[in-house]
């Protein structure tokens, strides 16, 4: 296929560098307190809660940002306890999705 254009983009779940956002975004910043960080089973707990806003979710850590529906993109940052991450949201339900997620994680996901 001579002259085909063939464009490769990042998955999804690919931490991205943070772009600067809306100041009017929802987002708070959450302290991860369950015994094993962000593993897969609070990945996945993060990304099924994330599922039922209409809302884009946002996680990051350390200038990385990933969709807050990608359980291998959470897993990538890598958040134990005691670390810090920035969740925000942008939609419809996007302040009803940053306090659950808040209570989520503030609840330590179910696990301790």
């Amino acid at each position: 296929m001579r002259g085909a254009n063939i464009s490769i983009s990042r998955p999804s779940f690919w931490p991205r560098t943070r772009a600067s956002g809306s100041l009017s975004m929802p987002r708070e910043i959450l302290t991860i307190t369950n015994k094993r960080g962000l593993h897969a089973r609070a990945a996945a707990k993060f990304v099924k809660l994330a599922g039922t806003f209409d809302a884009d979710i946002t996680i990051s850590k350390d200038g990385s940002e990933v969709s807050g529906r990608s359980i291998m993109g959470i897993m990538m940052l890598a958040a134990a306890p005691g670390d810090q991450v920035d969740v925000s949201a942008e939609g419809a339900d996007a302040a009803d999705a940053i306090q659950a997620i808040g209570d989520l994680v503030r609840g330590r996901f179910g696990e301790d």
